[in-house]
């Protein structure tokens, strides 16, 4: 299977187009060879009409092409009619998308008023109860046929009204029937979606796109990759665009990280037709980051005519990181092997830092970029090296962009039969001027995030943010979004949305506030239920909206304590942490990101 052309070269993955209301008046055509759409979410209640379409005329004004409204009622789906109405006449005619969870009857309703349908296979038709429940290929079947019964009226009705859908599995809600045969995996993600899409094609519609999001970048990469080469073995018919974002990614640097990471990557390979980025901030804000991750794209894909006839170094598939001998980076410091990846700096940002961190910090440097004894090559040339405890990285000046610079570097030593540790760059050449803060902190994410989630590196360096303190929390910001470090509290935020029965901006600031220096401890932070305790799976604790002013609290995906006051909540939250022994008292923060 493959999942692109090349993983060595960008080469754009061909889809079909699909259309989202009338394009000659404000509508998108999705896919083929159109620009990569983005498009982000309303955070009020659908059933205020004023603000929707405040919210919607504010997310246009600053370059959103498709608005997503969630309609968890039939209720809320019949005010669509409204909100699209009151649009209209203001002269707005971007593309509303309804976002449906549980209710088939919703979904019928908002396609009558709306351009495009999202609908999640793993709960159209489907209750969760996490049920363990073996079925044999004969209920199996019984249960797909019953999913066909629940869903075929929507496709028809979609394609009647010239309709277009998403159908977007979510790593956190695969219903218990996937969850029992294919388990909690990108497998069973795809197989989830691929059921819902045969049922489309059955009944001849195909104005379709799919999405595969989890709030783990890691995994979010491996369904996507899994999802695209699928479809390919479908058949050439099967090309259908693809939504890219990464769920609950949180606000702030961790946020635009895990994004850039998951979405990046992805388009560096040719992979995606819309985007979105989740982020637990006003909507507006993820257009911005949209903007300037796609800016970045040609500067980080290898658009060269260049070719390399050489097999990765990596499975696309399944995540494994690439095996090497342990050997000493600096004085006390080791790398590769079993050794976590490390960070390194150049001499001029350890001189600026060190002095300033105390020895305890989980945040400081490791080693000094000029002291090292680094073996640098230029990957697209033969290179000899004769033991595998040689430290290897590519040279600066080297024309490839680094994500394709290092894949070649470790295919080519795969090839001499070498498992040298690799040090990772995340440029290897130098703007004029330096970068901006918010552009440097993308294409370091992109460049060392995709080379991580790929299983290659051992120890990373980041010059292109010019600031010492912020490039040092930058690469440890990295280490941990794609899980290879652990030096801060892991936070799963969803961004908000209509369903939301809390300010999750608010709460979530107020839980980083008390619980952000539980070093290994994740917590997920969830407006309802829909993702929640499915993607709260690998979350040591969860803080949910249950009902209005009321917060139900989970250890792993279990609820344990219910209808909490708001007010109270996070207390609680910290108690029950407490309880279950993950509780520290917070030291003095270490700043370096000012120096």
């Amino acid at each position: 299977m493959r999942y692109c052309e090349s993983p060595f070269f960008y080469h754009r993955r061909k889809t079909r187009e699909v259309v989202v209301g009338e394009p000659a008046r404000g509508g998108v055509v999705m896919g083929g060879d159109n620009p990569v759409v983005m498009q982000s979410m309303l955070t009020c209640d659908t059933m205020d009409t004023s603000e929707s379409v405040k919210q919607t005329l504010d997310l246009v004004a600053v370059g959103c092409q498709i608005v997503r409204i969630t309609a968890p009622t039939v209720k809320d789906a019949a005010n669509l009619q409204n909100i699209v109405a009151e649009l209209r006449a203001r002269g707005c005619h971007v593309p509303i998308v309804a976002d449906i969870h549980f209710k088939p009857e919703a979904a019928m309703e908002a396609a009558k008023w709306v351009g495009m349908v999202r609908i999640n296979p793993g709960n159209y038709a489907d209750s969760k109860k996490f049920a363990i429940k073996e079925y044999t290929d004969e209920q199996y079947g019984a249960e797909l046929k019953r999913i066909e019964e629940k869903f075929t009226p929507l496709v028809l009705l979609c394609k009647q009204l010239g309709r277009a859908m998403r159908i977007g599995t979510n790593h956190g809600s695969l219903s218990d029937r996937i969850m029992n045969r294919f388990g909690d995996t990108p497998l069973g993600m795809v197989e989830s979606a691929l059921e819902f899409a045969r049922i489309a094609r059955r009944n001849d519609f195909h104005n379709f796109k799919f999405s595969m999001k989890s709030s783990n970048p890691k995994v979010m990469i491996e369904c996507y990759r899994l999802l695209v080469a699928r479809l390919e073995q479908e058949g050439p018919d099967w090309n259908y665009p693809i939504h890219l974002g990464v769920t609950e990614a949180g606000d702030g640097e961790d946020g635009r990280i895990k994004s850039a990471i998951g979405i990046g990557s992805l388009l560096c390979d040719g992979l995606g037709d819309t985007i979105r980025v989740s982020l637990t901030e006003d909507s507006p804000r993820e257009i911005e980051v949209c903007r300037d991750l796609l800016a970045q794209i040609p500067k980080l894909a290898n658009l060269e005519s260049a070719r390399f006839d050489i097999q990765p170094s990596f499975d696309s598939f399944t995540f494994a990181r690439r095996q090497t001998p342990e050997i000493e980076l600096a004085e006390g410091i080791s790398c590769g092997g079993e050794q976590t990846v490390r960070v390194v700096v150049t001499k001029a940002a350890w001189d600026k830092v060190a002095p300033k961190i105390s020895p305890k910090a989980d945040v400081k440097p490791e080693a000094i970029y000029e002291d090292l004894n680094v073996f640098e090559v230029d990957p697209m040339r033969d290179f000899e090296i004769n033991c595998d405890t040689q430290l290897i990285t590519v040279k600066d000046s080297v024309t490839l962009p680094p994500i394709t610079a290092f894949r070649l570097l470790a295919a080519k030593l795969k090839r001499l039969g070498r498992n040298n540790p690799i040090l990772l760059k995340d440029c290897l050449n130098f703007e004029s001027t330096p970068l901006e803060p918010r552009i440097a902190l993308l294409r370091a994410s992109v460049v060392i995030g995709s080379l991580l989630a790929d299983g290659i590196g051992d120890a990373i360096l980041i010059r292109g943010e010019s600031g010492a303190g912020q490039s040092l929390r930058l690469a440890f910001n990295i280490l941990q979004a794609t899980g290879c470090r652990s030096f801060k509290t892991d936070f799963v935020a969803c961004p908000s949305c209509g369903r939301t029965l809390f300010n999750l901006q608010t709460v979530t600031a107020r839980i980083k506030l008390r619980t952000e220096h539980l070093k290994g401890v994740k917590i997920a932070i969830m407006g309802c239920i829909v993702n929640g305790p499915g993607e709260m799976a690998d979350a040591n604790f969860g803080y949910v909206g249950g009902a209005p002013g009321k917060i139900n609290l989970y250890v792993g995906k279990k609820a344990i304590k219910f209808n909490i006051p708001e007010a109270e909540a996070v207390d609680r939250l910290v108690d029950l942490i407490k309880e279950h022994g993950k509780w520290v008292e917070p030291e003095e923060k270490e700043l370096v990101a000012s120096v």
